[in-house]
């Protein structure tokens, strides 16, 4: 049977996850017309004070890749979205915050849209069209373990 409520779901796993993959492989690799670690990290530290930028630039890539593909397959639960809300918080507070609300000032809007979504899917679940479904594995979906997780990305 059609499920609509789930099929809402993955849109929303596969729109927040995969543009959450695709900024972290501009900072990893530099696909997608990223600047590569050394780009990036030469603006982690000269704007942002984070050194050693290259290192500070793979990791904060590396957490929107994985917490991106994660949401984006529906798997391990909430983890994935709580990377996202993790490297998203670090985003909006270091460098987008102080420019306000509309990105088109690089204010944090694209940060908090995506914040919104990533807590949505974590305390809603994925849904039965993901990976977690499929194998049976929903431990770390919703509920205190969608809270602890976003706990932790938050701290």
């Amino acid at each position: 049977m059609f499920n609509e409520i789930a099929l809402g779901l993955l849109i929303a796993r596969l729109l927040i996850g995969l543009g959450m993959a695709a900024h972290g492989a501009q900072k990893v690799f530099g696909w997608f017309g990223g600047y590569g670690p050394k780009g990036t990290g030469q603006f982690f530290e000269s704007m942002l004070g984070y050194r050693p930028g290259v290192v500070f630039a793979v990791l904060a890539g590396l957490g929107e890749m994985g917490g991106g593909i994660l949401t984006a397959l529906g798997f391990l639960g909430a983890l994935g979205p709580a990377l996202v809300v993790m490297v998203m918080l670090v985003a909006m507070f270091s460098a987008h915050f102080k420019n306000g609300f509309w990105m088109s000032n690089k204010g944090w809007e694209l940060n908090g849209t995506y914040i919104a979504g990533a807590l949505a899917l974590a305390f809603s679940g994925f849904g039965v069209y993901s990976l977690d479904s499929v194998i049976g594995f929903t431990h770390l979906s919703g509920g205190p373990v969608a809270w602890v997780l976003i706990g932790l990305a938050i701290l």
